[in-house]
C-alpha cells in the first residue's frame, strides 16, 4: 500500500501569503499608473519583486513580475514603441526572481547585486538586438537604449536597497 501524503497548510500563512501578494500586487499595479517615472517606480516595483520573492515565493512573485510592464505601456509610461520590448521586461523580472530564489540563502545584498546584473544584462541585451533587427533605426532606438540601459541596473538596485531595508524593519517589528 502506497503511503498517502498530506499537505497541511496553515491557516495563518495562507491569509499572511495573500495579504502580502495583494498588497504587492496592488503597488506594483497602482504605482506606474499614477507615477509616470521610470527613476521612481522602477525602484519601487524592483522591491515589489524582491520582496514577493522573499517573503511569499518565486511562484507569487512571478506573477507580480508581469503585471508592472503592462500597465507601465498602457498608462504611457513606456512608449508604445517599446511594445515589442514588453515580453523582455517580463522575462527579465522573471530572471530577477529566479536568481534571487536560487541564491536566497547566500548573503543578501550579494544575491541582489547578482539578480540585478543578470536581469540588466539580459534586457539590455535583448533590448539592443531587437532595436537593431526589429524596429527601424528612428527615435524608437534612442529610447530603447536609454530606458533599457544603465537605468535599468541602478532601479533594480535601488530596489534592492528599499527591500533589504524593508525587510531589516520587519525582522526587528
Amino acid at each position: 500500500m502506497a503511503k498517502e501524503k498530506i499537505l497541511v497548510l496553515e491557516k495563518t500563512s495562507v491569509v499572511s501569503n495573500a495579504i502580502w501578494f495583494l498588497a504587492l500586487i496592488t503597488i506594483a499595479i497602482i504605482l506606474p499608473s499614477f507615477v509616470h517615472n521610470q527613476f521612481i517606480t522602477g525602484p519601487i516595483v524592483n522591491a515589489t519583486l524582491f520582496l514577493a520573492t522573499f517573503l511569499i515565493g518565486a511562484r507569487a512573485a512571478m506573477l507580480i513580475g508581469l503585471v508592472p510592464s503592462v500597465i507601465a505601456l498602457s498608462s504611457g509610461l513606456l512608449p508604445v514603441a517599446l511594445a515589442p520590448v514588453v515580453p523582455f521586461i517580463m522575462v527579465s523580472n522573471a530572471i530577477l526572481i529566479l536568481i534571487i530564489d536560487g541564491l536566497r540563502k547566500f548573503n543578501n545584498i550579494l544575491v541582489g547585486f547578482i539578480a540585478s546584473i543578470g536581469k540588466y544584462l539580459f534586457l539590455y541585451g535583448s533590448c539592443y538586438l531587437i532595436s537593431n533587427i526589429i524596429i527601424q533605426k528612428t527615435v524608437a532606438i534612442k529610447a530603447i537604449a536609454m530606458m533599457m540601459s544603465w537605468s535599468q541596473l541602478v532601479t533594480a538596485l535601488a530596489g534592492m536597497v528599499i527591500a533589504l531595508t524593508v525587510l531589516k524593519i520587519m525582522k526587528k517589528i
